[in-house]
């Protein structure tokens, strides 16, 4: 892409004439054909979720702002109240769509409709979601709903920069690396600098179809393996 200047001589960013405000997202399901993405509801989705997260052992609360709830079941549904009626962030219940059971949440936030940027965050997943088709095919429904419905620019994700397994998780999802944020916010009484990662309207297309490409039924034997590792599909995207 050629530098463009203006009338004194100045370099500045390429023209975006025809640009036009984002919609919000809405509080509307996503649907897949492992999960389906619902607005969070503390009638609908606590006691499954509750249920789901205790059988983690704590640690999967460590880089998360709230937590762990051990056996505090009031506690957890008061936090999903908060959830619940929150605009920004807007959370979305993980739902199996093999049983029914809410498993987790994720949610956007940071939403920025008048310069399309948004960012996922608050993703929680219980250990029946860690590292499933379920969990990927739910980062892929909220990507496609954020370029393919809404015609966002820009889709971030941020972490604990000691967060290794939240960074290994945006590398396979072909978020880019952009940099580190030293002493960006505290939380539980501790520093956190924040890693920022990204995925840019433009990057979409070669990305969605090798999400499509690994999330298809031909790509898992009759156990359930992989046959192409999503890692290589995106990273084949990036390159080509």
């Amino acid at each position: 892409m050629s530098a463009r200047t203006n009338d004194h001589g100045q370099p500045i960013g390429f023209a975006i004439p025809d640009w036009k405000p984002c919609a919000r997202p809405a509080r509307s399901a996503m649907v897949g054909r492992s999960v389906r993405l619902e607005p969070l509801r503390v009638a609908d989705h606590a006691e499954t979720m509750f249920e789901a997260v205790s059988a983690d052992d704590g640690s999967m609360w460590t880089y998360l702002a709230v937590g762990p709830f051990g056996r505090d079941r009031a506690g957890f549904d008061a936090w999903l109240a908060k959830c619940e009626t929150s605009e920004d962030p807007l959370f979305y219940a993980v739902v199996e769509q093999a049983t029914g059971r809410a498993l987790g949440y994720a949610s956007y936030l940071r939403i920025e409709p008048a310069v399309g940027v948004i960012e996922v965050g608050h993703i929680t997943m219980s250990p029946a979601l860690q590292r499933t088709v379920m969990a990927t095919e739910t980062m892929y429904l909220m990507m496609a709903r954020v370029f393919d419905e809404l015609g966002y620019r820009r889709y971030e994700w941020k972490c604990d920069s000691l967060n290794a397994p939240s960074r290994v998780a945006a590398k396979r999802l072909c978020f880019q690396y952009e940099g580190l944020f030293r002493q960006a916010t505290l939380y539980k009484n501790r520093n956190r600098d924040t890693a920022w990662f990204s995925i840019l309207d433009t990057e979409w297309p070669a990305l969605k179809a090798a999400f499509r490409r690994w999330l298809d039924p031909s790509n898992f034997d009759g156990q359930g393996r992989q046959k192409q590792s999503l890692s290589d599909l995106t990273a084949a995207a990036a390159s080509g």
